[in-house]
């Protein structure tokens, strides 16, 4: 299993969110700033089993190329030791 830390524009944030939702992802919303971006941004954590790696990240591009004017966005990928859910 994987866990997705996505940093992205709040617009690109809400598009890419609700299309990963739509395909079964499980997406947690955070806002933040400072960074790379210098400004007000949301990082997505998007948990995703290792085959969906790419289509989650696919879905995250995409969305960030419609947003057009903002800042790019960052995904980093980190390997997940346990996962519990309750």
């Amino acid at each position: 299993m994987k866990l997705i830390l996505a940093v992205l524009p709040e617009k690109a944030a809400t598009l890419a969110s609700d299309r990963l939702v739509a395909q079964g992802y499980r997406v947690t919303h955070l806002a933040s700033t400072g960074g790379f971006l210098r400004r007000g941004s949301t990082t997505l954590l998007i948990g995703a089993e290792d085959e969906r790696v790419e289509t989650a990240l696919r879905l995250l591009r995409e969305a960030r190329q419609q947003i057009r004017g903002d800042p790019g966005g960052i995904a980093i990928v980190l390997n997940v030791a346990g996962f519990e859910r309750f």
